[in-house]
Order: structure tokens, then sequence, then C-alpha cells
């Protein structure tokens, strides 16, 4: 059995108000074994589509490589937006080296509630994923029900809102479709996704992530 530690520290700038939370990122950024267009950073997989989102939505122009000139570019956006990077896990074990949440075993879970108390003007989480098991909205509720918590629903639809309060102020939480191509099959069958595909044929499932970020991330600015 593989044991898949985190990478990298939890990343949040003085002045953040929103944690990005998600889960493990692919075993190659724990082994070393990164390509030459991955980022060694969080969210920095070739194959993941935040940065690419992010990159669309607030005009960034990144560059897509392998060096430390790519990763301050990155540290530089998230200090200027006052996003921080959270994931939930910070190890667990594996039966068969691959990202798939469902595949952690004996998840390791950083004390996210903790945090929050550390960072007081903190008021918003923003899950990379859904409420399925292993993924990032799943622990946080694991964590709240220890903590006998409510988390209360502000709105069902996708991207799912829930509120919850801890250190004294409101949270909120989105539940954002996962940036990865894992999704794409989920995103197929949403009518949301059905009906703007019949109006353009053209539209893709990463124009769809890329409304659906916009409106957690810019309030529907795109």
């Amino acid at each position: 059995m593989w044991y898949h530690k985190h990478p990298y520290p939890s990343f949040i700038p003085e002045n953040t108000t929103r944690l990005i939370v998600g889960t493990l990122p692919p075993p190659r950024f724990s082994t070393g074994a990164l390509n030459d267009q991955d980022v060694d950073f969080c969210y920095g997989s070739s194959n993941g589509m935040l940065w690419k989102i992010w990159d669309r939505l607030y005009d960034l122009n990144l560059v897509y490589e392998n060096t430390h000139f790519t990763i301050e570019q990155r540290k530089a956006f998230l200090k200027r937006e006052r996003f921080g990077i959270c994931d939930i896990v910070s190890a667990a074990y594996r039966d068969k080296i691959n990202v798939s949440d469902l595949g952690m075993q004996q998840p390791e879970l950083r004390d996210l509630l903790g945090i929050l108390k550390q960072h007081p003007k903190v008021d918003a989480l923003i899950f990379t994923g859904g409420s399925s098991k292993n993924g990032p909205e799943y622990f946080l509720r694991k964590l709240l029900k220890k903590a006998a918590i409510p988390l209360e629903c502000v709105d069902d639809q996708v991207p799912r809102k829930h509120q919850f309060v801890c250190a004294g102020r409101v949270i909120t939480t989105h539940s954002l479709t996962a940036p990865s191509g894992t999704a794409n099959r989920a995103i197929g069958s949403m009518p949301a996704y059905k009906e703007a595909k019949a109006q353009d044929p053209c539209y893709t499932a990463f124009d769809f992530r890329v409304e659906q970020y916009g409106q957690v991330f810019r309030g529907g600015a795109l």
C-alpha cells in the first residue's frame, strides 16, 4: 500500500478571504516526477483546469511550465485576489497509485476548522469538487459533525451553497464541478450544459466551468 502525502503546505496569504479546498494532487507531485508543463505548486497539473479557468476569468496570461517563475506568477495572483489554498487531506493510503478520491484509504485530514480560527478574515470555502464520498465537501461534513456544527443549505443548485458558523462568524461554502477531465461526464448530463450546447454546438465543458466558476469567483462577471 502506497502512502500518498500532500507535497505542499497550505498557502494562505495575509488578508485571505476565500480558501480553495481540494483533496490531494496527482501522485507525481508527491514523487517528484513532474512533466515539463506541470507547475510545482498547488493545482499545477498540466491536466488540471483550475489555473486555466482563472487564466480565462482574470486574463492572467499565465505560463505553463515547470519553472520558479510560474510558481511566483501564481502566488502573486492569489495574494492580489486574497485567495488561499488549503486542501483538506494531508495524506492517505492507496492500493493503486492514482488520483482517485474514492481510492483514498485512511485519509488524514487537516484541521480546517482550526485553520479558520487562525485566519479571521476568511469567510468562504470553495470546494474543487462536490459532496461525493472522499470529496472535499464530504470531509468538511465529517469535521463539522464531529464538532457538532450544523451545515445549512442556502442553494442546492450547482454550484451548491451552504453556510456554517465557526469562530463566531458565518462561513459560506461553494461546491464547484471538479476542474478535471473525470467530471466531464457529469457536466454532459446537466440540463444547463445541454441547453447551452443545443444553442451553440461549439460550447464545451470548459466553457461551462468558466461560467460556473465565474459565478463564484467574480459574481458572474466573465
